[in-house]
């Protein structure tokens, strides 16, 4: 029986390359997208490519309404900040959305429960990205601990790992990863708030630190910028 992975799939620079990595470690893929609210479904569109290209056994779209939470630049009425430069910013953003991948990590897990796969993916990283508290090495490690307290699969002595392979990574040394495993970054979308048209505004933290990872990694970067 060939092993079985779950990967956390937002459409975005970082769980594409994730994708690409545990389809390169010898795993079947089952992705999992969320629509949570988010101010615009450009990520799902391109989650949708991504799969595709990169091929998965299944594609699940689950939808949860994080919006009535609020709380958050991606799910609320709050502006999204604009920056200049990746050191910007010092404090975890308003984009940050509260407790997300605590969520998401809980419906990979219950997936990965049923399917059964013992190995959930998710692109999170420690080196070039927001500050979020939930992209920490330490969130990953307590979050691993609980996933085989709480589950069937881990009383029954079946170890279910969180896999982070990016996390302690630049977002160069990512990109240059992705681009030897035939990652097509055109398809990817990292903006916070891109125009109606789709194109990212080149100004918030994440395409700010998109920017950067490229022109470090000396690879163009295919995104159209507003």
């Amino acid at each position: 029986m060939s092993r079985k992975a779950v990967v956390l799939l937002s459409g975005g620079l970082d769980s594409a390359t994730t994708l690409a990595i545990a389809k390169s470690d010898g795993f079947q893929l089952f992705a999992l997208t969320f629509r949570y609210g988010q101010r615009h479904d450009v990520e799902l569109a391109a989650a949708g490519k991504i799969a595709a290209r990169i091929g998965v056994e299944e594609h699940l779209i689950m939808d949860i309404d994080m919006r009535t939470i609020g709380g958050s630049a991606l799910t609320d009425d709050i502006a999204v900040p604009v920056f200049e430069n990746a050191n910007e910013n010092e404090e975890i953003p308003v984009t940050y959305v509260p407790a997300r991948n605590t969520i998401f990590l809980s419906f990979a897990l219950a997936w990965a429960e049923v399917i059964p796969a013992y190995h959930i993916y998710i692109g999170v990283n420690a080196i070039d990205y927001s500050g979020y508290p939930d992209c920490r090495p330490e969130f990953i490690q307590a979050y691993e601990q609980m996933a085989n307290l709480a589950t069937k699969a881990g009383v029954e002595g079946k170890h279910v790992s969180i896999c982070t392979p990016l996390i302690r990574l630049t977002k160069a040394e990512i990109i240059r990863r992705g681009v030897t495993l035939g990652v097509d970054y055109a398809l990817t979308h990292s903006c916070y708030n891109p125009a109606a048209n789709g194109r990212a505004c080149g100004k918030c933290d994440s395409c700010i630190l998109r920017k950067k990872g490229f022109a470090e990694a000396g690879i163009p970067d295919p995104t159209m910028y507003q």
